[in-house]
């Protein structure tokens, strides 16, 4: 087939890679703009504008497709689809309906439940057992397209990252495989019921709460992990937890106090110990070498 494909992260990558690897016409990719980075803030590249790039792809980064120019340019692709996945902007009507079957999306949920623009970050805050991911036909709604695959995967006690690489390998799969017979999958309207909204992170949700209970408080550390990291401000630094247990506890200690020599933090209910941290500026490493040179004694208040 003849295929635009519309993405940036690292989500997107194994999509593009797939599409190219099972012989499809992969005629122009579409990606946000390179960005400040680093500590120079030199511009970097997306990551689907560089694999797309090494693989020979003409790349296309408009700031928006609302423009009568970008969106003629786009019809002007004569394409047979455009795959979409985690992309970044939104679709207008004329860039949906250019292609002749218009456009799929790689969305890491079964919808209808996490419509939005987190969706596994927000799996993993609500404590989900099973996630996965949707192929769904693009419509203007919010992720309201009608589904034509779906594949379940247990959320266990997977980080923010393994859970995305996993997702993104199935939805991969996925796409090719809707794409090599369209017709053995017709749409499925989306459930009425059971829809939910997967907001954006905002960063003001990494700091940790230990008001809550430890079980929230594990499962916010996976969600944020690798980014943006779930935080906790000692001595007046940041400190990231990147890996944490749950330790049962008798709950005599307020929440936030810390209650041994190991760093186990007191919650509303048992307590968390970090088993992974990283300091501002430093490298990750266990919490045990993070004590050897910064004490956070027993009674300390977080």
């Amino acid at each position: 087939m003849r295929i635009a494909f519309m993405g940036t992260p690292d989500f997107a990558v194994p999509t593009l890679e797939a599409l190219v690897a099972a012989g499809h016409d992969v005629v122009a990719a579409y990606c946000q703009p390179p960005r400040p980075a680093g500590r120079g803030k030199a511009l970097q590249p997306a990551l689907v504008q560089q694999r797309a790039e090494a693989l020979g792809i003409p790349v296309r980064y408009p700031v928006s497709l609302k423009d009568a120019e970008e969106q003629a340019a786009f019809a002007a692709l004569d394409l047979d689809v455009a795959v979409v996945a985690a992309y970044g902007l939104i679709l207008p009507q004329p860039i949906l309906d250019a292609p002749r079957l218009g456009c799929l999306n790689v969305h890491g949920s079964i919808l209808p439940r996490w419509r939005g623009a987190a969706p596994i970050q927000r799996a993993i805050l609500a404590n989900d057992r099973v996630t996965g991911v949707t192929i769904m036909q693009m419509e203007r709604g919010l992720d309201t397209g009608p589904m034509l695959l779906t594949a379940e995967t247990a959320v266990d006690s997977k980080t923010a990252g393994e859970l995305s690489d996993e997702l993104a390998r199935t939805g991969a799969m996925l796409m090719v495989k809707v794409l090599s017979d369209p017709a053995a999958y017709p749409p499925v309207v989306q459930p009425e019921t059971g829809s939910t909204y997967a907001p954006k992170i905002d960063k003001a949700e990494a700091r940790i709460d230990f008001q809550r209970t430890a079980s929230q408080v594990e499962c916010q550390v996976r969600a944020f992990n690798p980014a943006p990291g779930a935080w906790f401000e000692v001595q007046g630094e940041r400190i990231r937890i990147l890996a944490a247990q749950i330790i049962a506890t008798n709950g005599s200690a307020a929440a936030g106090e810390v209650i041994d020599d190991g760093l186990t933090i007191a919650c509303t209910d048992d307590a968390i110990r970090p088993t992974r941290v990283q300091r501002a500026g430093r490298a990750a490493m266990s919490t045990s070498e993070l004590l050897r040179g910064f004490s956070i004694p027993a009674g300390t208040r977080l």
